[in-house]
């Protein structure tokens, strides 16, 4: 019955995005891509690939410039999409664009604090997450303010309500917000993709438990050595993931890096992030691990039809081939060919 009637309203928009997912670049591309030599030989290769029209009346191109014009090309893929969607995908898309909203407000937040320009902190706001009355974040001068004439009035306020307070904005606060609010969002989302049932259900568990289980180590490794106690760090632990709950306990607890190894070595699909990961000089970072499996389960979401996890699977992927894109630039306008194969391949 899913089936039957999934493509009434989004057989076109399915039909879309696969589409954009077969234009993802192949290892063979980044193979000749890391044969440049210069930023317009990088232009050159990519004039071969969808990228090629963004960038053909560019004369001299930069790392920051490729970044934008690609990120603007993503935005461009997924703004199409939602526009056209409709119904319980419409609010699908609305849901993983919260993420968006969540770093723009805290990017905001942050560069007020410090008196940075305001317009300059608008300008590195990620586009997927710009809302109407975000420019007021810049010059609200109180957390009242701030919550009553602005978040109040964006999806993102649910979220806050329980985690802002007078107190709250220092340097150290700011992250255990940020924290606070990603875990409400995830488990938000989490209920959300779980109502559908199917195949909507099912994938999206599996990514946002993933999601949540990397941060949930991640607040672990980066706590230690700072003022942040133990019950603090685990009240930022999203209540969903593999490691949710009797792996979130023990991480609550854990001291060291080997400590979390070794809550980690029990579940099979994490312990491999550890193996050679920890040590002066290691080949892959913890990082790479994380995204090498994203990679892995969002192309692994593109092997059912008939649901919602593609779209967020899609943006997943572009951002990981943005990120590719972007190091091997920088390797190259910097002199770091040693560097320059240490990008996660996609397909």
């Amino acid at each position: 019955m899913e089936g039957l009637y999934y493509n009434v309203d989004n057989g076109y928009l399915e039909g879309i995005v696969r589409g954009y997912r077969a234009n993802i670049l192949t290892n063979s591309f980044y193979v000749n891509l890391t044969q440049s030599e210069t930023l317009d030989d990088v232009k050159l290769q990519l004039s071969a690939s969808e990228y090629g029209p963004v960038l053909q009346n560019e004369a001299h191109v930069s790392t920051s410039l490729l970044a934008q014009k690609f990120t603007e090309k993503m935005v461009q893929e997924f703004e199409y999409i939602r526009a056209h969607a409709v119904g319980d995908l419409q609010k699908f898309l609305d849901y993983i664009t919260y993420a968006y909203m969540i770093d723009n407000v805290i990017l905001l937040i942050t560069g007020t604090l410090h008196e940075r320009d305001t317009r300059e902190l608008l300008d590195r706001c990620h586009p997927l997450g710009v809302f109407d009355s975000m420019p007021a974040l810049c010059v609200a001068t109180n957390v009242a303010e701030l919550y009553n004439t602005v978040l109040v009035e964006t999806p993102l306020a649910p979220y806050f309500k329980d985690c802002l307070s007078a107190e709250d904005l220092d340097e150290m606060n700011i992250e255990i917000i940020r924290n606070t609010l990603y875990k409400a969002y995830l488990e938000d989302f989490y209920n959300f993709s779980k109502s559908f049932g199917g195949a909507t259900a099912e994938i999206m568990a599996q990514l946002l438990e993933f999601e949540a289980d990397r941060r949930t180590l991640n607040i672990t490794i980066n706590s230690f050595g700072t003022e942040l106690t133990k019950d603090d760090r685990a009240k930022l632990f999203p209540n969903i993931g593999r490691l949710y709950p009797e792996g979130s306990l023990k991480l609550a607890k854990a001291d060291d890096n080997d400590q979390v190894k070794m809550v980690c070595d029990v579940f099979l699909e994490y312990r491999q992030f550890f193996e050679g990961t920890m040590g002066v000089g290691a080949a892959k970072t913890l990082e790479d691990r994380f995204f090498e499996y994203e990679v892995h389960l969002n192309k692994v979401s593109f092997q059912q039809q008939f649901h919602y996890a593609i779209y967020y699977s899609f943006l997943k992927l572009k951002e990981q081939e943005i990120r590719n894109l972007v190091w091997i630039a920088e390797c190259i306008s910097q002199g770091q060919k040693e560097r320059i194969n240490n990008f996660i391949p996609i397909f």
